[in-house]
């Protein structure tokens, strides 16, 4: 049972809507803070430049963050297409341009269905994976080369919701990586 200020259980889940520029980590550090609460840890790490809902689960109810963790996962997100950046999204420097012009949204969707079921993937070099107990977007952002692995993730469905050039809007239902 963990105790808050009050020295009242706290017991529980909170959904929080995660801003950008902060860690998964750096909210449940500001719960434990703001609450007294000692006992707290998240449902899944969304990274820093993410924005989106992150389960916090509190005192007893962190029994059931594995659950939250493997449990199915819906995202939305924005993908500018003919940019590409050193850290593979927005917060990086922008390496190389195309136009993108001509890319159709039957296109996209083809090569969009071609992503789902269980695959293989290998995660960016700046994913919010742990390598030797460190986030991989802080080593390589440091300067450290990082070789992700391969590893097989489920993707349930994606879809393209929406595409105005060279801006496409994807939904993606997936599990856990």
């Amino acid at each position: 049972m963990a105790r808050g200020r009050t020295g009242a259980s706290v017991d529980g889940v909170l959904v929080v809507d995660k801003p950008a520029g902060i860690t998964s980590m750096e909210v449940v550090r500001r719960i434990r803070r703001a609450g007294g609460v000692r006992k707290v840890g998240h449902g899944g790490t969304l990274d820093p430049i993410a924005t989106g809902v992150i389960p916090i689960c509190l005192g007893q109810a962190t029994r059931m963050m594995e659950h939250l963790v493997d449990g199915t996962k819906e995202y939305r997100g924005l993908v500018e297409l003919g940019v590409e950046t050193d850290t593979y999204d927005s917060a990086g420097t922008v390496t190389e341009t195309a136009d993108a012009s001509d890319i159709t949204s039957e296109a996209i969707a083809d090569v969009l269905g071609g992503l789902t079921g269980e695959i293989e993937q290998v995660p960016p070099r700046y994913s919010a994976l742990k390598r030797e107990g460190r986030r991989m977007y802080d080593l390589a952002r440091s300067g450290v080369e990082v070789t992700p692995e391969p590893r097989t993730v489920v993707v349930e469905e994606i879809v393209l919701e929406s595409y105005g050039p060279p801006l496409a809007s994807v939904f993606v239902r997936c599990g856990r990586g």
